[in-house]
């Protein structure tokens, strides 16, 4: 134990050691830590949150969010959507030029143009790439392999759907969908992970893998705030001390200038019961909190012909509402979690969404109404029900015991099955678990992400419905709202969903989460948005 602890203080002198050179070298350089790693830049890969946020410095896509989860041109200044909403015809920038690279020769650089967009996608889309983020355009039209990915000019690029879905552009602002050139892709190959060459505000200039990685500013960015080029900072560098509190130790000591989240270990440690910052850091930090577009919650397998749901007691609709009612999810909050997170009354979609809909409770805390639908399921005070088993990640473990304690109460019997994270994906991928913990963190911005989980064709190992839900009601909505062009229209037809599947209770939603940003007071202009997602073009530190 002394060994690797040597170890470990070794790797983190020579760790911040480096930093405090290389912050000599350049005026401004923002410095976090990414505990998770980083494996590649590739934004063809860009699933994990460490990678997104990498990405997000060096590339750029036809369309950005703002912090409001507005939509905003990138490379594209203008774009058109036909009169039957099957056709996207963008009008690109034309002074958007890719890093400098060996990969163009004598020309070190050039500019994008409508072919790269092209390029880019169909190479998201081939099989031999096996890009996670495919199914982007699996509603692109396409015959033979061949998608309606067009380039008329130079300057327009054309892209035409199978059918209407309303929130194609939000699917467009991620991260997979960065436009790359051919040139880098064919020069590096498959070490093109470590060579990325996009458009974005920086580029990497080192990356010791494991340790640190460095992005300079890009001098030829195009994109001006009040006429001024953006970014701000000179560099961001990046580490990748996995101890956590290692980590937080160093935010402490001013080393780095940013911290997302919270762990449990420290969280009493920095924030008070109400979820605020405590006195003694308010000179040196400031919290930023909101929404997140992550929801938290139980799921139940209510397929019959499932071997997890032989003689399974859950999957009696009663039984399912009365665990909805037996815990008190404001508490929970509270006390376990320092009130990050809203309590999960509401629905599957999560607040944050213009379709969070905050006047309709489905689940309170009702320990009476939980014991009268046990006994009209045949359970009188839990008597001949059998225990149930929840599946769970150890670090939630806290959360699980709290239930098991309220559901105590009413007469379940709730044993605890912790197993590691890779293996509880992989059995609620593959429909194993009877009754099991999970979370759904926003691809894109709209309710229809979180709907998808409960639409009969989606059934798992295809697709995201992990409870096997199936309701002709709420997938006949489903497509439904898939062609509704209208906002307004289309989150009534949300909101109808979320009622049936809510009333059925094929989940238990825990919580809403937050964002909860930790930034040193010399840092402004990072910005927070309920995707999470780190944009530092517009940073300031000093």
């Amino acid at each position: 134990m002394r060994k690797n602890y040597l170890i470990s203080l070794i790797t983190l002198v020579i760790v911040w050691s480096c930093s405090g050179d290389f912050n000599e070298t350049f005026k401004t350089v923002f410095k976090y830590n990414e505990a998770a790693n980083i494996t590649s830049l590739d934004p063809a890969f860009a699933r994990d949150q460490s990678l997104i946020w990498a990405d997000n410095q060096l590339f750029n896509g036809l369309v950005q969010l703002n912090d409001k989860l507005e939509i905003l041109p990138s490379v594209a200044a203008s774009w058109d959507i036909s009169a039957d909403a099957l056709t996207y015809t963008f009008h690109l920038r034309r002074d958007v030029l890719f890093h400098e690279s060996p990969a163009f020769k004598d020309n070190k650089t050039r500019r994008v143009v409508a072919s790269d967009f092209v390029y880019s996608f169909k190479r998201i889309t081939n099989p031999k790439v096996a890009s996670p983020g495919a199914w982007i355009f699996n509603n692109v039209w396409s015959s033979d392999g061949n998608y309606a990915f067009e380039a008329p000019d130079d300057s327009t690029f054309r892209i035409t759907l199978k059918q209407p879905f309303p929130p194609f552009l939000r699917l467009l602002s991620m991260q997979y969908c960065s436009v790359v050139p051919k040139e880098a892709i064919e020069y590096f190959g498959s070490s093109f992970r470590s060579n990325p060459v996009g458009t974005g505000p920086f580029y990497l200039k080192l990356w010791k893998e494991g340790v640190k990685m460095v992005f300079l500013k890009n001098p030829r960015y195009f994109e001006f705030e009040n006429n001024q080029r953006l970014p701000y900072l000179d560099a961001v560098a990046i580490t990748f001390v996995a101890d956590k509190q290692s980590a937080f130790l160093e935010f402490m000591k001013g080393k780095l200038d940013f911290m997302s989240g919270i762990d449990p270990s420290y969280k009493d440690e920095v924030l008070t019961r109400e979820g605020k910052l405590k006195p003694k850091y308010e000179n040196r930090l400031r919290l930023v909190t909101l929404p997140y577009l992550n929801t938290e919650y139980l799921g139940f397998m209510v397929d019959p012909s499932r071997e997890a749901t032989k003689g399974n007691p859950l999957l009696d609709r009663r039984v399912r509402q009365a665990i909805n009612y037996a815990f008190d999810r404001g508490k929970m909050i509270r006390f376990l979690r320092n009130n990050i997170g809203t309590p999960g009354f509401y629905g599957i979609t999560p607040c944050g969404l213009p379709s969070f809909d905050s006047t309709h409770i489905y689940y309170s805390y009702d320990p009476e109404k939980a014991r009268k639908l046990l006994s009209a399921a045949g359970y009188p005070r839990g008597i001949g029900l059998p225990a149930i088993t929840l599946t769970s990640t150890s670090d939630y473990l806290d959360i699980c015991k709290y239930i098991q304690f309220q559901v105590a109460e009413i007469g379940i019997e709730m044993k605890i099955e912790t197993s590691p994270p890779a293996a509880v994906k992989e059995m609620k991928a593959q429909g194993k678990l009877a009754f099991f913990r999970a979370s759904w963190i926003a691809d894109y911005p709209d309710a229809e992400n979180y709907l998808s989980l409960f639409y009969s064709r989606n059934f798992c190992p295809q697709g995201p419905n992990y409870t096997h839900f199936s309701n002709k009601a709420f997938d006949g909505l489903y497509e439904k709202s898939l062609s509704e062009v209208n906002d307004s229209l289309r989150y009534h037809y949300y909101r109808q969903m979320e009622e049936i599947m809510m009333n059925e209770a094929p989940v238990v939603v825990l919580y809403y989460d937050q964002v909860l940003r930790f930034v040193g007071k010399n840092v402004s202009g990072i910005g927070i948005n309920p995707m999470n997602l780190l944009t530092l073009k517009r940073a300031r530190k000093g």
